[in-house]
């Protein structure tokens, strides 16, 4: 009986060293295939800068916020609201005041029109009420009008409204506004 026990004993432990042996056996090389990692480019959301940048309608806006040293101030934080000229309401400007404006000795002059069509705050088109006045970063006030529906800034008709950019948003107005 007591060797039947040792019998059984040494077979249990012959066993477990079989099995512990087989789990260490060296296991196949595995083959790992990796699949192309296609690159996404995310672009960035674009600034009210940037909005009117793109716009082929707006390259004389462009070009006097950058005469004017703004570029980098209406691309900051804000949030802004900007009433956005086109290139026609500064066509409709008397001859030659554009190019005068562009000059390096009006940059003040120029600064005050530009400061003139921008609002400190994110202003959606559904925000502006009739009467409304607004108060520039130039410190002078705008007044909204509402007719049928139809947007006005101190007279000039706001063509496009809510061109939503990180910093802000744009409306497109048909006229140059000119402070006081």
């Amino acid at each position: 009986m007591k060797n039947l026990r040792i019998l059984s004993l040494a077979i249990a432990t012959i066993a477990t060293s079989f099995v512990v042996s087989c789990n260490n056996a060296p296991k196949e090389a595995e083959v790992v295939v990796e699949a192309p990692v296609e690159e996404v480019v995310v672009e960035a959301p674009k600034t009210v800068v940037d909005i009117a940048i793109g716009s082929p309608d707006h390259t004389t806006l462009v070009a006097a916020v950058t005469a004017a040293g703004l570029v980098e101030t209406l691309s900051g934080t804000g949030p802004f609201t900007i009433f956005a000229p086109t290139n026609a309401a500064f066509a409709a400007l008397p001859a030659g005041t554009v190019d005068n404006l562009l000059k390096p000795e009006n940059k003040e002059k120029l600064t005050g029109i530009l400061t003139y069509h921008v609002v400190a705050g994110n202003v959606m088109a559904a925000d502006l009420t009739d009467g409304q006045i607004v108060k520039t970063l130039n410190g002078q006030d705008l007044k909204v009008s509402i007719k049928d529906g139809k947007v006005m800034i101190n007279g000039a008709n706001v063509t496009a409204a809510d061109l939503a950019g990180s910093n802000g948003v744009i409306h497109v107005v048909d006229s140059v506004l000119m402070p006081k």
